[in-house]
């Protein structure tokens, strides 16, 4: 487990709100399901003062943007509190009025203002062969920018980056076996060109938009959150899928499901990768807390390094 890192100070500027209760609000209580209870006034006015010296820039490599989708998605708090009130939100490919150079104008003249001060979110894979030019992500003085160069460049500005997204974090899809593109996560761009700005990683294939907004809150208010031996926020991924299971009690009596419309039983047979697997998923829940993989399929591990690789098959006959 790595140690709890921290922002440098002018970063961290006095919230008001309890480290206890921050975490209290966050991850919620056994019937809590989302950041609903840590959306309150006190809080929301804490972030505001953060967000005058620290915006958010977000940018975009080789992905799908279910990320950003994801993060749309949000419900409570609606993705209009999210924007406005807990994420100052400067720069977005996919949700930004703006376009072409003078988009881009903007991005580097907010990273120039904030250097050292501003988060960078990076979604999707970075692809290193053919000098990056797989990812051509815009175009500035009649010059094509790569991702790479994009990342590089900005990382080396920010006083912090979320890698968002397991393509981000790890590779993902995109550096999956038969990729030509040499696609990579963040840390590994990171580590090849020296870059020291501290990465939180938060994987999944999309990520849950909590997992988004609780960590750009927690970097707000009190810093890097502490991570895992992977870089994920032990917030959100600090408890395994398997051991927290609605259907736990049917694997200790080695009772398996046969089908997925068998809900008397283990999944493990089916493909199940919950026992690898360290995600909140099982208490947080999807789709306004509606339910998750397992009520209806099985766990795919998209949360873990190495997938989609290391998780195939998703599906096994039993």
């Amino acid at each position: 487990m790595k140690e709890e890192q921290n922002l440098s100070d002018d970063q961290k500027e006095g919230s008001g709100v309890s480290r206890r209760g921050f975490l209290k609000a966050l991850t919620g209580t056994a019937a809590g399901i989302g950041l609903s209870q840590m959306i309150n006034p006190a809080l929301v006015s804490a972030m505001k003062k953060g967000l005058e010296n620290h915006p958010v820039l977000w940018i975009q490599g080789q992905g799908c943007t279910g990320c950003s989708v994801s993060l749309l998605n949000s419900v409570e708090p609606t993705i209009a509190k999210v924007l406005l009130d807990i994420i100052s939100l400067q720069y977005h490919p996919t949700v930004m009025a703006s376009e072409g150079e003078t988009a881009l104008h903007n991005l580097y003249r907010v990273a120039e203002e904030y250097k050292g001060k501003f988060s960078l979110v990076v979604e999707g894979a970075i692809p290193l062969a053919a000098n990056g030019k797989y990812c051509i992500v815009g175009e500035r003085d009649n010059k094509d920018i790569t991702m790479v160069e994009m990342t590089t460049e900005l990382g080396k500005m920010a006083g912090s980056v979320l890698a968002v997204g397991t393509c981000a974090a790890y590779g993902g899809i995109p550096a999956a076996k038969g990729n030509l593109t040499q696609a990579t996560g963040v840390q590994n761009v990171f580590k090849k060109f020296d870059i020291t700005t501290p990465v939180v990683n938060i994987p999944g294939c999309p990520p849950h938009p909590d997992w988004i907004v609780g960590t750009i809150a927690h970097l707000l208010t009190k810093g890097l959150p502490e991570l895992d031996e992977n870089g994920r926020p032990l917030l959100f991924f600090g408890e395994n899928i398997h051991e927290n299971c609605p259907y736990l009690d049917y694997f200790d009596q080695d009772i398996y499901s046969k089908t997925f419309t068998d809900k008397k039983g283990c999944r493990m047979e089916l493909g199940c990768k919950g026992p690898d697997t360290y995600a909140d998923c099982f208490r947080r829940k999807w789709n306004s807390g509606l339910n998750w993989c397992i009520e209806n399929a099985v766990c795919i591990g998209c949360v873990e390094p190495g997938f989609p690789d290391a998780s195939s098959p998703f599906y096994e006959q039993s």
